[in-house]
């Protein structure tokens, strides 16, 4: 049975590419052991964390799965190998994608990322962690 890894975290903020390549490899590794059919869900763009995961799944020969809003057609979005397109607005998702996943790994992130995260927390999920420092503009 395939083990999903939900991903949550910053979007359009800058941060340092190496050092989220880094923290995400090493969460992944926590959240995936024992696990080798895995997938990762997360917000469908390529951008951001997301977008870091994405090829991080890609390189690790994982599947790779997108669940957004519609708003998501509006930015580069990344070639999931399941997409789904659930509401109009940011956070119309969110439900779905907590469905969705067995884990899920946060690094950084804002409101949405929070707030999912304390949901699925509420529901007795496992979360791993990391904090990123955002780079100035």
């Amino acid at each position: 049975m395939e083990f999903k890894i939900g991903v949550v975290g910053y979007s359009t903020q800058k941060f340092d590419t190496a050092k989220a390549q880094r923290v995400l490899n090493d969460l992944f590794d926590q959240a995936s052991s024992g696990h080798r059919d895995v997938a990762v869900v997360s917000g469908m763009t390529d951008l951001g964390i997301s977008g870091v995961a994405y090829r991080i799944a890609q390189e690790r020969g994982w599947r790779t799965v997108g669940v957004a809003c519609s708003k998501a057609s509006d930015y580069a979005c990344f070639p999931v190998d399941e997409g789904r397109i659930i509401g109009t607005n940011w956070g119309d998702e969110s439900q779905e994608f907590l469905r969705m996943c067995d884990v899920i790994v946060r690094v950084g992130g804002g409101k949405q990322s929070l707030a999912e995260v304390a949901q699925f927390k509420e529901r007795g999920g496992l979360v791993y962690e990391s904090e990123l420092d955002v780079l100035p503009d």
